[in-house]
């Protein structure tokens, strides 16, 4: 998507590049700080560091949600409504969107997960 030549007139598509991208940092962050608790033989779940997981994941599940509507909103507004999708590259942002938002409903469990384990771990504590 990044490679066409129309990629950067359109704000939305590159948002919803630099959310997946902040959402595959967070997640490698995440998957790191795994492995060295794995490592160690120590566990992270402290009531300190379960609000912080549960708040990165809100936060990076809330902007790839509302970087796939805005994307959403655009193609359908290029594609039925411009009626431009002969000079744009369509069907390569709408396998995209539509791969955000399967990453998003992928991302939800994981958000629900980690704020009812926050919430449990405030309440304990």
């Amino acid at each position: 998507m990044v490679s066409t030549d129309d990629f950067r007139a359109l704000t939305a598509f590159r948002l919803l590049v630099a959310a997946e991208s902040l959402q595959c940092l967070w997640s490698l962050s995440l998957a790191a700080v795994d492995v060295y608790a794995l490592l160690v033989k120590r566990s992270f779940r402290t009531p300190r560091a379960t609000t912080i997981y549960s708040t990165g994941d809100w936060v990076t599940g809330a902007l790839s949600f509302a970087a796939a509507s805005g994307s959403a909103a655009m193609t359908t507004l290029i594609n039925n409504d411009l009626l431009l999708c002969s000079e744009n590259h369509c069907p390569t942002f709408m396998a995209a969107t539509a791969m955000a938002f399967l990453s998003w409903f992928a991302i939800a469990p994981s958000c629900v997960i980690n704020l009812w384990a926050a919430v449990y771990a405030v309440q304990r504590a």
